[in-house]
């Protein structure tokens, strides 16, 4: 099977769609929510979770990277759907002339993820940077 620009730019744009909302829930995993888990009272709830999935003490312990690597994948993603591929639909290059509600569909689909990935990733920031600031200044 041969590989269009068509299908390659599809490719492309809907692994980095995913790849921004995986990253985006890995910051909610690994800071939000055993911060939001805490401010209710759930201490325990998050050791058990913790010693369940020992892996997300190393995610947390490396959260710049990755809070860095998801912003990037995001700003990536962001960049891409709105200054890219409006360039590549106007030159003809990203969807087939016989299919265009399948591309429209796909392109609709691409933007919920998008922003799903950026209501995640701004909701384990603030709970990740500022929530804990916020609430020694306030508490």
């Amino acid at each position: 099977m041969e590989s269009t620009p068509q299908t390659q730019t599809a490719v492309t744009n809907r692994l980095v769609s995913y790849l921004a909302l995986f990253t985006s829930v890995g910051t909610l995993l690994c800071c939000a929510l055993p911060s939001l888990l805490v401010l209710l009272g759930l201490g325990a709830t998050v050791a058990s979770f913790l010693s369940a999935a020992p892996w997300l003490v190393t995610l947390s312990r490396h959260k710049n990277w990755v809070f860095g690597v998801s912003g990037g994948l995001i700003l990536g993603n962001l960049f891409y759907m709105y200054r890219v591929a409006p360039g590549l639909k106007r030159a003809g290059t990203t969807c087939p002339a016989d299919a265009p509600e399948a591309c429209a569909g796909a392109s609709r689909v691409n933007r919920v993820i998008l922003w799903v990935s950026v209501a995640i990733y701004s909701v384990g920031l603030f709970s990740a940077y500022a929530l804990g600031p916020l609430l020694m200044r306030f508490g």
